[in-house]
């Protein structure tokens, strides 16, 4: 068990693996200077959320998205993000980051000069208009790519590509062709492309949480929690693992990044999991389930439940009280898998006199967490805006770090350090959201997203089912490689409008895109948030992958269950008390017989005929026939009375072989 010095919340949790600092002076001065930048956008999110809009529209988002830039530019320069060290070839790369920025700042600044034009219809594009705004586009799409990797540059590359060649494709994909000077008017110089609405919501609402996010973590309030996530869960087998689900899930919420909350609870809870007894790629994919799961838990669901708000129209406390159920549920699952791992294992809880014990300053420093988690929701509940209660959440943190941590108090500058870090993370969500930008204006140009939805429509007349497995393997794949609100975002945009052609109420939609947009963090063969556990685990990436794709299965369920059975999000109209405590009922004992046939184990190893049996009796608890479900609740009772009499059996025959 971890000594007290390991947990010790004086110091903030790991990043989640940025570039480290460079080695050579130019790299490392411009460094400095996108810190700086970094900081000054976080403390100017902290004054939009509390004052709200202040310019116009079109201004706060072209100066947002070129500050932004200018971040990802300075703190990831091509030349790091290559790999290159020999001096002449940093220098030219230099040149060629700063000459992309230059050109970048000049296109945002056409933008605003055209902007009252446009909206009069009343401009025309000159040659080196089109060109500047064209590589201003494709700076943002290689931004994108360094700070989230190739996917969603590729899929924003792709898009643009097809808006200026797609009238050779066959099929739906052919449009009828869009020349640069149109496509460059709607995707740059419009507010239907990358200066819409999503970055604005970014600006105004989304960025005040990750801000709030990296504060939280800066004051220390992670490790504290950690800490007495391993206390309560002592007593368990699985004990640190089943921690690392409490603690993941608590900071998860908050971080707004599944990668991040791997890599900074996990450098401590990895090692631990591992130290008892359980497998490396068991070890991470616990972790990257359980941080997964986080942005999916109430009360700020990793910032998606305000973006939500914005999204569906639906009030803020309506979101947590339909997502709450099945968080738990989905948890449950996870704590249910870990304690059979550990019977199969033949682990014990640990001893009572090597238990961590929580102190009463742990107690104490837990408010870090507890008083701006509940300014959110204090602020919510008196009717205020979710960026109000973002901004009261940044006040109460900052107060309650300072008069709760003496390590805080010794050095303040760790505020600094965590509101560049927060500015950091922002930046790169505005290059991701940016980059969705592009696909917007693309579909609003080619009219694709209505294709794809009228098709999914069409699928739909014959088969809810087979529509539904359609949306959820598209949001996988949209959803791979990206952090939560991008994810989101871009699949409730091309995915909403098809399942909306299904008749399926709105919250239900943006659940279930939320969900697999999620769960593709856990999905192989990407998997971020394996990938991102599995070194610290030392395991193999696509075993822990595997690993936390089984753990999370039942996440991959409970989306089904939102259309097929609403009454489980509690805030229908149509709420039901019989059905819910049916399917209620029918959830629990399917995670059950679903958890015991992934490990192998319930009281006893399951041989490999009683878990098929049992992978069969959960999933016919979860269809939509009635008939179906009754044979599925048989059908596990036979099950686990015969797997209970033959235990009894064997343990009488070895006790009478004894007293022989």
């Amino acid at each position: 068990m971890s000594t007290r010095s390991d947990l010790e919340p004086d110091q903030p949790l790991p990043d989640d693996g940025a570039i480290p600092p460079p080695a050579d002076p130019i790299s490392r001065a411009f460094r400095i200077v996108g810190l700086a930048l970094a900081a000054l956008i976080a403390v100017h999110a902290i004054y939009v959320a509390f004052v709200g809009q202040y310019v116009s529209p079109e201004l706060i988002r072209a100066g947002a998205l070129f500050i932004c830039a200018a971040i990802v530019v300075f703190t990831s320069p091509l030349a790091a993000n290559l790999k290159v060290t020999a001096a002449p070839l940093v220098v030219l790369l230099w040149a060629v980051d700063l000459v992309l920025l230059a050109n970048l700042g000049f296109a945002c600044w056409n933008f605003l000069d055209k902007i009252d034009d446009i909206e009069n219809l009343v401009v025309s594009f000159s040659d080196f208009d089109q060109a500047t705004a064209l590589l201003a586009v494709l700076t943002l799409l290689e931004l994108t790519r360094r700070a989230f990797g190739i996917v969603l540059a590729g899929v924003g590359l792709i898009t643009l590509l097809y808006c200026l060649f797609g009238q050779d494709l066959p099929w739906i994909f052919r449009h009828s062709g869009f020349s640069l000077e149109l496509t460059m008017e709607i995707i740059w110089f419009g507010v239907q492309g990358i200066f819409g609405d999503p970055v604005g919501i970014v600006v105004l609402l989304i960025f005040i949480f990750i801000v709030f996010g990296a504060l939280l973590e800066g004051t220390g309030a992670g490790n504290v929690m950690i800490r007495m996530a391993l206390a309560a869960t002592a007593g368990t087998r699985g004990g640190p693992a089943h921690s690392a689900i409490i603690a993941s899930s608590i900071f998860g919420m908050s971080s707004g990044s599944v990668v991040a909350n791997v890599v900074g609870t996990g450098v401590v809870t990895i090692p631990l999991i591992k130290r008892r007894g359980f497998k490396g790629s068991f070890a991470g994919a616990v972790e990257a389930a359980a941080s997964t799961g986080g942005q999916i838990m109430p009360p700020v669901m990793g910032a998606a439940a305000f973006l939500m708000v914005s999204l569906a129209g639906v009030p803020y406390q309506t979101i947590c009280i339909a997502a709450l159920i099945p968080a738990l549920l989905y948890y449950g699952n996870l704590f249910v898998s870990v304690g059979l791992e550990a019977r199969r294992l033949g682990l014990k809880p640990t001893p009572r006199a090597e238990r961590l014990k929580i102190t009463a300053d742990d107690w104490l420093k837990s408010l870090m967490f507890f008083i701006p988690i509940g300014a959110i929701i204090g602020t919510l509940a008196a009717g205020r805006s979710p960026s109000m209660a973002g901004f009261w959440a940044v006040v109460a943190t900052i107060v309650a770090g300072f008069a709760l941590n003496a390590a805080l108090r010794r050095d303040p500058a760790r505020l600094l350090t965590a509101l560049a870090k927060g500015g950091v993370a922002g930046a790169r969500i505005m290059m991701a959201v940016g980059t969705i930008g592009v696909l917007i204006g693309v579909f609003n140009l080619t009219g694709l997203g209505l294709k794809f939805a009228t098709q999914v429509a069409l699928l739909g007349d014959q088969s809810l089912f087979i529509a539904l497995l359609l949306a959820a393997g598209s949001c996988l794949i949209l959803g791979m490689g990206m952090p939560t609100l991008p994810a989101y975002l871009i699949i409730v945009l091309v995915l909403g409008l098809a399942m909306k052609k299904l008749g399926v109420p709105d919250l239900s939609i943006h659940l279930f895109v939320f969900y697999f947009g999620v769960l593709s963090a856990v999905t192989p063969p990407v998997a971020l948030a394996a990938v991102a556990a599995a070194p610290i685990a030392d395991a193999e990436p696509i075993r822990t992958g595997i690993d936390a794709l089984k753990l999370s299965l039942v996440g991959f369920i409970i989306p089904f269950v939102f259309i097929y059975e609403p009454s489980i999000l509690l805030v229908v109209v149509e709420f039901d008390p019989v059905a819910f405590v049916w399917v209620m009922a029918r959830l629990l004992f399917a995670i059950w017989l679903l958890s015991t046939a992934l490990i192998g184990c319930e009281i006893d190893r399951l041989p490999l005929w009683a878990r098929a049996a049992r992978l069969a009796a959960g999933f016919l608890l979860i269809v939509d026939y009635t008939q179906l479900q009754f044979a599925g609740v048989a059908l596990g009772a036979v099950l686990i009375a015969t797997e209970t009499f033959a235990v009894r059996r064997r343990l009488a025959a070895q006790q009478g072989g004894g007293d022989d």
